[in-house]
């Protein structure tokens, strides 16, 4: 990645923020764009500082005329854009009917049509060039929902459809143009402390978690070996599509039974938390986040399922562990708790 210009969405904090971290390890000019300014400010730092060059862009991703302006704006200033990674999003912990629609509206444009303008914005100056890569942010939800984020669940699938349409109209082209994308399970990542949540208790990923640099490693090697449709990064990620696959009554009455439970960290929420779905919790006077969640004592720092997936001979291995995998999740399923 040495010298390349680099595009991460969602750069202030998470995933996104450990991933232009380690772009710019590779030596990467790394642009960054967010919602927040005290985070992306604080990542622009930690780029220059891990040896690449940083440019601080905010914008909401919702916006179209925003995205657009950026990807000029990261041109003029680093060149041709070589990789656009598409990280942003929100959410909302609630049930269906605890939320509103303009707030289901909010999580869709940012999460859904964020990825759409990211696409689009990268796109239009890949294709003429017939180069560059584009690297989805996407998650294991995206294939098998659950419930308390029906909002989240479906942007992400919509990120998975509109990106295989995407895949096979370059593919008609012959264009060099790559799009791929990274399947993530449970992060440790900020946002189960700003994110709006409805629910009674403080929310948390579903165990198994892992830190935000497991995730950062396969982004960065998607990007630089795009030719797959897509990467898992643990384990419980292919399992838990393949049993949704294999069994999906089953698995919803799982869900349906420990859903609930498995998001909630049994701590009683605080009246006022903060929520980053309108506005940014993060703005030019608030505070930074960074990558880490409030879960390092319990989030995984390595994952041996993403370090397969970047060997294709151990490929087949890791295939025969997912179906392992999902024949005991459906076999836990049937149990009585």
């Amino acid at each position: 990645m040495r010298r390349k210009t680099v595009v991460v969405t969602g750069a202030s904090a998470g995933v996104g923020r450990a991933t232009a971290r380690l772009f710019a390890r590779q030596g990467a000019n790394v642009v960054l764009i967010a919602h927040g300014r005290a985070g992306l400010d604080a990542a622009a730092a930690e780029v220059e500082s891990a040896g690449g060059r940083a440019l601080v862009l905010p914008a909401d991703v919702a916006d179209h005329a925003q995205v657009e302006a950026a990807a000029d704006a990261a041109e003029q200033a680093m060149g041709p854009i070589d990789v656009w990674v598409n990280d942003a999003f929100t959410s909302v912990f609630a049930e269906f009917t605890d939320i509103g629609p303009e707030e289901f509206e909010r999580v869709t444009e940012v999460t859904y049509l964020g990825c759409v303008y990211g696409t689009m914005a990268a796109l239009k100056r890949m294709a003429p060039r017939d180069a560059g890569t584009v690297v989805q942010v996407g998650s294991a939800l995206g294939d098998r929902s659950i419930p308390l984020q029906s909002a989240y669940c479906g942007a992400k699938h919509a990120v998975n459809g509109f990106t295989s349409a995407v895949r096979t109209e370059l593919m008609h082209r012959r264009s060099r143009v790559n799009i791929t994308v990274v399947q993530l399970p449970a992060v440790n990542t900020p946002q189960f402390s700003w994110v709006l949540s409805r629910l009674p208790d403080q929310p948390q990923p579903v165990p198994p978690m892992y830190q935000p640099e497991v995730a950062a490693r396969a982004v960065v090697h998607a990007a630089a070996h795009p030719r797959r449709k897509q990467y898992y990064v643990d384990g419980s990620t292919a399992a838990t599509i393949l049993a949704g696959k294999v069994a999906p009554p089953l698995l919803d009455r799982y869900l349906a039974r420990t859903g609930f439970a498995s998001q909630q960290t049994g701590v009683r929420a605080p009246a006022a938390r903060p929520a980053n779905l309108w506005e940014p919790v993060d703005g030019p006077e608030g505070h930074d986040y960074g990558a880490h969640g409030a879960f390092d004592d319990r989030a995984h720092a390595h994952s041996v399922q993403a370090a397969v997936s970047r060997h294709p001979v151990l490929a087949a291995f890791a295939l025969v562990g997912a179906a392992l995998g999902a024949a005991e999740f459906l076999r836990s399923g049937n149990r009585t708790p």
